[in-house]
């Protein structure tokens, strides 16, 4: 089943509306702001969005930082099965950990790429998914708090999705896609370790689907194992691979802005989870 046309462009708006917020660290304003413009968005197309709010004790400050997973659920052609998982992170960084000046250093990132990418990615298959039903039931998952932690301080990232994959998930999901730093204007998306050792047919899946619609970004070889929201999730229970683009200078820099994305590249990765979702033949058998 030929899925819609997957429209770039207006990918790219969501990226710049969800930036146009300011930083959208757990607990602050242009979070809650992002956080009701993400619900909207999704409550006008799917069939069910829920909400998952948690209060993170932090350890560098000992506060309750607020945070809030959102979850919708779109109903498929066959129902009654498992439906696949599609995640993005919707929160930034609360720290710029390679600032172009050093009086910037404990500012908040705007996180272009590194958070509004994958989410204005699912925020235009929500609108693929309302307008031509997908093969199977779909649910976009919006972890927050996946960037908290200081560098190297891996047991306070992927926070959103720790706690959601602490829910009871297993059964609950046929597989997962996590995709992550997807917008870079210089795209160039190699397999990541973990995804591809542990559940190669899944990423089998997603190269050979970029190898049919001809995307050139998509490199067949393993660059970077990556620590990513993929990982809590698959320990819970479902197979859940990442897509990420870590060849990007601005990571976790001051410079992570919305010039340095592109409508192309966001397409790119839209098209392909689109022929996914669209396509049961290029599923794995379970």
């Amino acid at each position: 089943m030929a899925p819609p046309a997957f429209d770039g462009a207006r990918a790219y708006d969501y990226l710049k509306q969800q930036t146009a917020f300011g930083p959208r660290m757990p607990g602050s304003e242009a979070s809650a702001e992002c956080l009701q413009y993400l619900l909207k968005h999704f409550r006008g197309l799917a069939q069910q969005v829920d909400t998952q709010s948690f209060a993170y004790t932090d350890p560098y400050s000992g506060q309750a930082i607020p945070m809030v997973n959102v979850i919708a659920r779109f109903r498929g052609l066959e129902t009654g099965t498992e439906p696949i998982l599609l995640v993005a992170h919707w929160d930034s960084r609360p720290r710029t950990d390679y600032p172009s000046d050093q009086a910037k250093s404990n500012e908040p990132i705007a996180g272009a790429n590194d958070g509004a990418s994958g989410v204005a990615v699912l925020m235009e298959l929500a609108d693929l998914f309302a307008a031509k039903p997908p093969a199977c039931d779909v649910v976009i998952l919006l972890v927050d708090g996946e960037d908290w932690g200081k560098e190297g301080d891996y047991n306070n990232y992927l926070i959103g999705s720790r706690y959601f994959a602490s829910r009871g998930i297993r059964g609950h999901y046929r597989f997962g896609i996590v995709i992550d730093m997807v917008g870079d204007k210089d795209q160039q998306i190699y397999r990541e370790g973990f995804s591809n050792e542990y559940y190669l047919p899944l990423n089998n899946m997603i190269w050979n689907a970029a190898r049919d619609l001809g995307i050139s970004t998509f490199h067949d070889s393993v660059k970077y194992t990556i620590t990513d929201d993929h990982l809590p999730i698959s320990a819970a229970g479902v197979p859940t691979v990442d897509i990420i683009d870590f060849d990007y200078p601005y990571w976790h820099t001051d410079q992570d802005t919305a010039d340095k994305c592109s409508a192309e590249s966001l397409s790119n990765v839209g098209r392909v989870l689109a022929e996914i979702a669209y396509n049961r033949t290029l599923w794995p058998r379970k």
